[in-house]
């Protein structure tokens, strides 16, 4: 998909999926990668700025020597994600009336 994604619906498929399961970082950015181009550098100033907002939590799990960061979604953060969807779901639909509502023959 060529089209850009904003900061804000980012943040809303990280949180989403944060709502199924906690991931660790380079698991998460596995996931968020398909659906969306993205680099490991642009997610975790994401997952920084997401535990910022009290929107994500994280604690850490040793695996195999070493240490996992999970992240998990708060309260905060569902109300959050209820707020972007609701944005999401107004544009798409202005987008949707524009590009899908236009005779081609007019």
């Amino acid at each position: 998909m060529s089209i850009a994604i904003t900061t804000e619906l980012l943040d809303g498929c990280v949180l989403a999926l944060l709502t199924k399961e906690d991931y660790y970082g380079y698991a998460l950015t596995q996931r968020v990668q398909e659906f969306t181009a993205v680099s490991e550098s642009t997610l975790y100033p994401v997952l920084r700025r997401l535990k910022k907002n009290g929107w994500v939590t994280t604690y850490d799990q040793p695996f195999q020597g070493r240490n996992r960061r999970y992240y998990q979604l708060t309260d905060v953060g569902r109300q959050r994600l209820a707020v972007i969807k609701g944005d999401w779901q107004d544009y798409k639909d202005t987008i949707d009336g524009v590009i899908g509502g236009v005779d081609e023959h007019e």
